[in-house]
């Protein structure tokens, strides 16, 4: 069983997914803000990460979504929505086409699509090199935050990072968001979903998801979230919170 955390008792159950750069954690300034009383949440750490970092692969989408699936079995869920962000906006996708009856809604964040991200060449290197490189992985996350925000949140972002993944594992999971692709699958998910996109995101851009996810799934509403990079978790938490909340409330 994958290790997760717990928050809440509310009727409204919710799994949340996190990204490439660190595990469930880069949630946390999330908690305080977060309705219990209406959601029930709980935050997955896959495969390789945080909790779960003993537990061994394959680190790919397919499991992560059997992960997920397997959880909400366990827990005796039978219906749910699925927060996902960057690459595990992708993962939450998965879920979704897997268990189209017990998806309730999917909200992605910064999401990347079930298309993946087919990334040039010398970005390509400059992410692989990421895994183990602190100056390229600096370099990565700035650009995802849009250049403009304190240095130092670049440097908690990569210091959680490298408490909680190892770098072959970071290597893995790159090549599954970006080397992966079910996008034929996508219109077997016809329930809601909202996209938020970071104005500031100069990885998951504006431009990129307009031009996938309504090509994907013609019911997905976009929505940008003002002062926010790749990681609104961290630089906007109250208003994602807000947004993904009045969402699941419909």
């Amino acid at each position: 069983m994958i290790a997760h955390e717990c928050l809440g008792n509310g009727p409204a159950r919710v799994f949340v997914l996190h990204g490439w750069f660190g595990d469930h954690g880069i949630w946390k300034p999330t908690y305080p803000l977060l309705d219990t009383e209406r959601f029930s949440y709980v935050f997955v750490d896959y495969r390789g990460y945080g909790a779960s970092r003993d537990v061994s692969g394959p680190h790919t989408m397919a499991q992560i979504s059997a992960d997920v699936r397997e959880l909400a079995a366990h827990l005796g869920w039978t219906r749910y929505a699925v927060v996902g962000h960057s690459m595990g906006g992708m993962a939450a996708q998965r879920v979704a086409i897997d268990a189209p009856h017990a998806v309730s809604a999917v909200v992605g964040v910064t999401p990347v699509p079930a298309s993946g991200v087919q990334l040039p060449r010398e970005v390509l290197a400059l992410f692989e090199s990421a895994a183990t490189d602190d100056a390229a992985a600096a370099g990565v996350v700035e650009g995802s935050l849009g250049n403009r925000l304190t240095p130092a949140l670049t440097n908690m972002i990569l210091a959680h990072t490298r408490k909680t993944v190892a770098p072959e594992v970071l290597s893995d999971y790159l090549h599954a968001f970006t080397g992966t692709d079910f996008s034929a699958e996508c219109a077997s998910y016809k329930g809601p979903l909202l996209v938020l996109i970071g104005q500031h995101d100069q990885g998951v851009s504006d431009e990129f998801v307009r031009a996938t996810f309504p090509r994907l799934y013609p019911q997905a509403v976009l929505q940008v979230l003002p002062n926010a990079g790749h990681y609104p978790m961290v630089e906007t938490p109250a208003h994602l919170v807000t947004v993904i909340e009045a969402f699941l409330r419909q």
